[in-house]
């Protein structure tokens, strides 16, 4: 099976491409790196011809409001529009739990649209929403962070390893179309404030953390269902003490 990777050189991307291609499978990782650009559309044509199937973990290299929102709306409608022409029989694309919850986010209101350009194309799709990845908790501490305290709300967060979230993309790819969507989360459920405490020690990071309530995520304010999934999700395998022990042993 030809399977055509969207942001194939990404944290995802790659992880997904190597465990599709250990399965036997054709694998394009595409990208501007590789000549492949869903904005302006150039090479897409001759990366689409035979793949019965597209993976699209593509990202913003923008997360200001206007610029978001443009990079969604234009490669998503390009990429549906190629598909279309290559018979494409499968578009799998990855979201964020909370997408729908969270409408003040510039960056959710852009996942929103190419999710309703997805459900709206005449392609057969997979919407994989996910939460936050282990690998973002350091960047979501610093966020709080202000001289020699991080001060981070105390919402409920339920993250999951990119492992975990390549291996869910990787059998999504090669099951059939769901035309619907599903949720991945990690094993473990916690405040916020938590992860990022763990996150702390392990890095021998000796700055106080403040919980919060009225601090913000990324300028949004959340509660406890902002960010976890509200309905049956799938659930990754590592947990997130197992998987900052792996790291902190290799930095």
């Amino acid at each position: 099976m030809k399977i055509v990777i969207i942001g194939g050189n990404g944290l995802i991307g790659s992880k997904a491409g190597k465990k599709l291609r250990e399965g036997g499978h054709q694998v394009v990782s595409a990208s501007p790196s590789t000549g492949v650009n869903t904005i302006t559309g150039a090479g897409l044509t001759t990366a689409l011809e035979g793949a019965h199937v597209v993976v699209d973990v593509s990202n913003s290299p923008s997360f200001e409001d206007a610029a978001v929102m443009e990079f969604f709306r234009m490669s998503t409608g390009n990429l549906l529009h190629e598909e279309a022409g290559a018979s494409v029989g499968h578009h799998v694309a990855v979201s964020v739990v909370g997408a729908d919850r969270l409408p003040d986010s510039g960056y959710m209101r852009a996942k929103r649209v190419q999710e309703d350009l997805i459900r709206d194309s005449k392609i057969p799709y997979t919407i994989l929403r996910a939460t936050q990845f282990f690998e973002f908790i350091g960047a979501i501490a610093e966020s709080g962070a202000d001289g020699q305290t991080v001060r981070l709300t105390g919402a409920r967060l339920q993250p999951v390893a990119a492992e975990d979230v390549a291996s869910e993309v990787a059998r999504i790819a090669v099951d059939p179309p769901l035309n619907g969507m599903v949720e991945l989360a990690g094993p473990d459920a916690a405040p916020l404030a938590e992860f990022c405490r763990q996150w702390l020690e392990a890095k021998e990071d000796s700055r106080k953390l403040i919980i919060d309530n009225s601090a913000r995520y990324f300028g949004e304010l959340l509660d406890d269902r902002s960010l976890v999934p509200e309905h049956s999700s799938r659930i990754g395998s590592i947990r997130f003490k197992d998987w900052l022990s792996r790291i902190s042993v290799h930095t």
